[in-house]
């Protein structure tokens, strides 16, 4: 048997900042952009050389779901992006104004510093160790 995660859904508060933030500040992807109806469109987003899950941006359609903006997981890390050069892309976000509210550290299995998206979700930005 073979499965794997395909998307995320990530309740954003509009499309357009979302897709701006993803693509002009962490340089993913836009795989589609399909408008659903006149307020409800098919937005994913994916990290640039994945081939693997991508983002659902999907915009809160109510009060409840808008509540969700920003903190899907209750103030933990959400999601985790993986690296293969890690002070290349600290570096580019910084730059970019991202807010990592967790400074790099050396861990045993590489390394990683928790950064802000635009809604304030957590992420870790993470360099794996090479496993010889």
């Amino acid at each position: 048997m073979k499965q794997y995660l395909a998307r995320i859904a990530l309740v954003v508060r509009d499309y357009d900042e979302a897709i701006a933030f993803y693509t002009k500040t962490l340089d993913f992807t836009l795989e589609e952009d399909t408008p659903l109806s006149p307020t409800k469109r098919w937005v994913r987003v994916a990290p640039p050389g994945s081939d693997g899950c991508q983002l659902l941006l999907a915009k809160a359609a109510d009060d409840a779901q808008l509540s969700r903006v920003g903190n899907q997981t209750g103030g933990r890390v959400f999601l985790f992006l993986h690296t293969d050069d890690f002070w290349r892309d600290y570096h580019k976000l910084t730059e970019r104004a991202v807010h990592f509210v967790r400074e790099p550290v050396e861990e045993p299995w590489g390394t990683v510093a928790v950064f802000e998206d635009l809604y304030g979700n957590l992420w870790d930005l993470i360099e794996p160790k090479k496993v010889r």
